[in-house]
């Protein structure tokens, strides 16, 4: 299959390139704040004009001027994605005029060879903003408002045409897997390595990824979406604005997600930050596994290590027991290949539907051998069950009383469901329905 047509947005640092993105996605995706050099890795998403498909590409800021190793990383990947694209939109800002940096900008993308549109940015407050712009040497120039969409259709209009008709692509079986954790556990190496391939920056400083990374991809035929989120801080440590957004996408990344991977760091200790990030995942009925990374640091294993391991993990994290777990290296390798194939597993375990004659068959088996516990008032009854969704599989238990049934005895349904229907990395829920006997008053 081809692939989709490709149009990049660049620019100098701080013009409005990911406002631009947000606006044209219609989405939030790509993070916005008024410090220069926020945007650091590649954002792609696929989206349509006019019935024309093609891949949005947001980059990080050229010709910044920084003497910053991690800094120049994120420009030549700009330049690599700028160079691979049918069209780029080239974002400049009205407010400022044009700047050296602009020129230098421009200067290198007459080289290019794919169509380039001159976006100038934050027209909205004055007419002919562009006019200063055409010494920069571009026929295609349009006055735009990223902010409040301002001759966003024009610009669209004009870049559509330069790529070819294709339709967006069909609907397939598609897994969306998010990498979630503390700064600095390795979250961007393992999706490298997943990958094959550097596709997001990994630097020894922690918060080097500040935005959620959609990455697509595909794994024996089918597609997956790889998230690779900014590490969740504590609130004592997230006093900046910037910082408290990046929490705000990183959360946005679980709650669309079908699987989260909650990264740990397998040389540090486990924090209540750990479980507070598991946790969002366990509340929003996510698939969840832990992953276990720099497997590989820890010395002097033995046959019981993984198994002590996974004990303390199971001790921090009482709210998931049945999250699997993962003991893996992104440097060496090793087991990041069973992460998707574990993943999937959750995914498609999470889809299971249960016939609603099988599990009263099953329920009448469990009650016959451990009915409810009796109570003051009366003993419990369920008269029967039925699942009501899936992802996460959920079930409507009919009673003759909810207060019969406690905590224990729930809990103690739950292991039994996922014991008869193996219901691997995932919540399940029961939701108590009163039922009144025919005859009852």
């Amino acid at each position: 299959m081809k692939r989709p047509s490709r149009v990049a947005i660049v620019g100098r640092p701080n013009v409005g390139k990911s406002t631009l993105f947000n606006r044209i996605t219609r989405q939030r995706r790509a993070l916005v704040h008024p410090m220069p050099g926020v945007t650091r890795d590649v954002q792609r998403i696929e989206t349509e004009w006019a019935g024309v498909a093609f891949d949005l590409i947001d980059t990080g800021g050229l010709f910044s001027g920084i003497d910053d190793e991690l800094i120049q990383e994120v420009e030549q990947r700009a330049w690599k994605e700028a160079l691979g694209a049918d069209v780029m939109i080239f974002v400049t800002d009205a407010e400022a005029g044009v700047t050296g940096t602009d020129i230098d900008v421009a200067n290198r993308l007459r080289q290019v060879d794919g169509a380039v549109f001159l976006a100038v940015n934050k027209s909205e407050k004055g007419q002919h903003a562009e006019a200063e712009f055409f010494e920069l040497g571009f026929e295609r120039i349009y006055a735009v408002s990223a902010l409040h969409g301002q001759g966003i259709g024009d610009l669209l209009d004009d870049v559509v045409a330069q790529l070819p008709q294709r339709e967006p692509s069909a609907a397939e079986e598609h897994l969306k897997l998010a990498l979630v954790g503390r700064p600095n556990v390795g979250k961007s190496s393992l999706a490298n390595a997943m990958i094959g391939e550097d596709t997001t920056i990994v630097d020894s400083r922690p918060g080097t990824t500040r935005d959620s990374i959609d990455i697509t991809m595909q794994w024996h035929g089918r597609a997956v979406t790889l998230v690779d989120t900014a590490g969740l801080r504590k609130k004592s440590k997230s006093r900046d604005g910037l910082t408290s957004l990046t929490a705000i996408k990183s959360i946005d990344a679980i709650s669309r997600a079908d699987v989260v991977v909650m990264v740990l760091d397998a040389p540090r200790e486990m924090a209540n930050q750990d479980v507070k990030v598991a946790s969002y995942a366990h509340k929003a009925g996510k698939g969840l596994m832990f992953c276990v990374n720099k497997w590989d640091l820890i010395e002097d294993k033995d046959n019981t290590t993984v198994s002590q391991f996974e004990k303390r993990i199971r001790g921090a994290f009482r709210f998931a027991p049945y999250a699997p777990v993962l003991f893996t290296s992104a440097l060496s390798g090793q087991r990041v290949s069973r992460i998707l194939e574990m993943a999937w597993r959750i995914k498609e375990s999470r889809e299971v539907r249960v016939s609603t004659s099988d599990a009263n068959r099953f329920i009448e088996g469990v009650l016959a051998k451990n009915p409810p516990p009796s109570h003051g008032g009366g003993n419990g009854k369920i008269y029967y069950i039925t699942q009501v969704s899936v992802s996460p599989p959920t079930f409507a238990c009919f009673v003759n009383k909810r207060a019969y049934f406690d905590r224990s005895y729930l809990r103690f349904l739950n292991n039994r469901l996922r014991d008869r229907y193996a219901f691997e990395g995932t919540v399940i829920r029961i939701k108590l329905s009163e039922k009144e006997r025919k005859g009852a008053r």
